[in-house]
């Protein structure tokens, strides 16, 4: 059964701006010898929201938090299909104080502001993360990684009952299933070559439904993409200059493309930096930051 035509049509996307923080005490670790010019990366970021807005999202910027160095990472805290949002119980936040106050304020803004169906993970040792979850539109690919445990797939199958989930294994060094593994289009897998995310893939194909095209990419940040309302985002030829070509040759719908080099430093990807949101009943007003 193919995927209903408005599947990924959205209008909201949440974001959060670059606290001075994540420069130096982030959760996450940073390449040796590298460093992050949050100036540069705050520029960097505002062309992600810029582009977002251009593709007819209405954008909710949260405040930077100092307290909250990693809050940039949004699409770790919650899983949001069809006006439903799984609160994630990320593994990090046990023993990673600094990311303990994102829940609160991310659980706010898509209860309060948004008006979405809040569902809870009920155990306290089921962890899920966000980026382990791809929604293809007809069903869901869990993976297990290391942020994500059978507990976390078995909650988000229990959140979204009206979709089947399939739960496949995420091979290191691979974080997260959508770092290099995401949908690029109605029906299009994007996929890296490398073996990790080739393992994942041929779990992906042996478990789920049949009909999807793919759309095998070199680099392992060229596998992860974010379509929205028609458009496929993903990163600049400067940053993977082979992905970028495959792209441009076999993607024949609107592309931006965005460069997103010192957000990503700590090991995110272009989709860990928005939640973008289907608000499907009771639209109302809403403020497009949140202090």
């Amino acid at each position: 059964m193919a995927a209903p035509n408005n599947c990924f049509k959205y209008n909201f996307a949440l974001v959060s701006r670059i606290a001075a923080s994540f420069g130096e005490h982030s959760s996450f670790d940073i390449k040796k010898g590298t460093s992050i010019d949050i100036e540069k990366a705050r520029r960097e970021h505002e062309d992600l929201v810029e582009a977002l807005r251009r593709i007819g999202l209405d954008v909710i910027e949260l405040p930077c938090d100092e307290k909250h160095p990693d809050g940039l990472f949004v699409d770790d805290i919650a899983v949001v299909i069809n006006g439903t949002a799984l609160i994630c119980n990320p593994p990090s936040l046990k023993n990673k104080p600094s990311r303990q106050g994102e829940l609160a304020v991310v659980r706010q803004v898509l209860r309060k502001e948004l008006g979405l169906k809040i569902v809870e993970v009920e155990s306290e040792t089921a962890f899920v993360e966000g980026g382990d979850v791809l929604w293809t539109g007809r069903e869901i690919f869990v993976g297990l990684s290391q942020r994500t445990n059978m507990l976390g797939a078995q909650a988000v199958a229990k959140a979204f009952p009206e979709y089947p989930t399939n739960i496949v294994k995420v091979h290191e060094p691979t974080v997260h299933l959508r770092d290099n593994i995401s949908m690029a289009g109605p029906e299009v897998i994007a996929v890296a070559k490398t073996p990790g995310a080739q393992k994942t893939f041929q779990e992906i194909r042996a478990t789920g439904g049949p009909g999807y095209k793919y759309i095998s990419v070199e680099e392992d940040e060229a596998g992860n993409v974010i379509f929205c309302n028609g458009t496929l985002l993903h990163l600049s030829a400067e940053q993977i200059p082979k992905g970028f070509a495959v792209y441009e040759n076999k993607i024949d719908y609107p592309r931006v493309a965005i460069h997103m080099e010192e957000p990503l430093k700590r090991g995110g990807r272009l989709s860990s930096c928005v939640l973008i949101i289907n608000r499907v009943r009771n639209p109302k007003k809403f403020p497009t930051s949140v202090a």
